[in-house]
């Protein structure tokens, strides 16, 4: 299988990098090819003929996205246009990372692939719009979402925590957003069977099992043995610039259909504190 990977250098390429070492592998960073650049990406896809293009790469972090509303659509709107667009050219398949922020959180049940959008904020406006582009585009996409990341190599919460934790008697967590945390190595695994599956569609792809930040916060500390107390706060207690869905956990059944199966959140974050950093492998470019 040849693949293309866009966000080669992010917490979750690095992971695909890893997952698809054994296949013909083109990786690329924002340095090797900037979404936002048309003629670029065109070149790149034309070059490498991949059989798949992986999209990770995007500008995810929400309280910039709601100070930089511009540049959120630029890269997360029309560079995944691009990407799309060149995809199209090629006869590639396309594979677009996306989120449970395309949802507003209201509902108390998990959210199925075919409810409506509802963004509550600039990034999750800018990721649902693309969805619904792309899938103008080329009819045969898979938009996979996912939730709440965690891995080794850049920023996530239980790295967060344990930095807080070590220097901290005590820590606070929202108790009023919930949930399914995702190891980026068992995302990585998942949406490496879904390409080889042949997957359409909108698929969602988290770890197994749901919770509140709070109760993260609170096995973060208890698995890593730590004698930081955890305090539950709300999220009026804990403003921030972009407003969080209050509940998005993703029904696992649309990922089921493909016979793919993720491991409960505990058992991914067990693992993701008893694991460090792989080596990356030579990757062709």
């Amino acid at each position: 299988m040849r693949v293309t990977l866009f966000g080669a250098s992010g917490l979750l390429g690095q992971d695909l990098v890893q997952e698809l070492k054994a296949d013909q592998l083109t990786a690329l960073s924002s340095k090797d090819a900037d979404l936002r650049d048309h003629s670029r990406i065109r070149e790149v896809i034309r070059d490498s003929r991949p059989d798949w293009i992986l999209l990770s790469a995007a500008y995810t972090d929400v309280d910039g996205c709601e100070a930089n509303r511009d540049l959120a659509f630029a890269v997360n709107f029309e560079g995944a246009v691009n990407v799309a667009d060149a995809a199209r050219e090629a006869g590639s398949r396309l594979m677009f990372l996306s989120t449970d922020y395309v949802f507003d959180g209201s509902k108390r049940s998990p959210y199925q692939t075919s409810d409506p959008r509802k963004p509550v904020s600039v990034y999750g406006e800018s990721k649902a719009r693309a969805e619904e582009r792309l899938l103008e585009i080329l009819p045969d996409v898979c938009i996979a979402r996912t939730s709440w990341l965690f891995g080794h190599g850049g920023k996530c919460f239980p790295a967060t925590i344990l930095s807080l934790a070590s220097t901290r008697p005590e820590i606070s967590a929202v108790d009023d957003q919930r949930g399914s945390p995702t190891f980026t190595r068992d995302l990585a695994s998942a949406l490496a069977q879904l390409c080889r599956a042949s997957a359409r569609g909108i698929v969602h792809v988290t770890n197994s099992g749901n919770c509140t930040r709070y109760e993260l916060a609170r096995e973060i500390v208890r698995v890593s043995e730590l004698a930081t107390a955890v305090k539950p706060v709300t999220t009026a207690e804990f403003p921030r610039p972009a407003q969080r869905p209050a509940y998005s956990v993703l029904s696992a059944d649309s990922l089921h259909a493909y016979k793919i199966q993720m491991p409960e959140w505990q058992d991914a974050l067990r693992r993701y504190l008893g694991s460090a950093p792989a080596e990356p492998p030579a990757v062709t470019r």
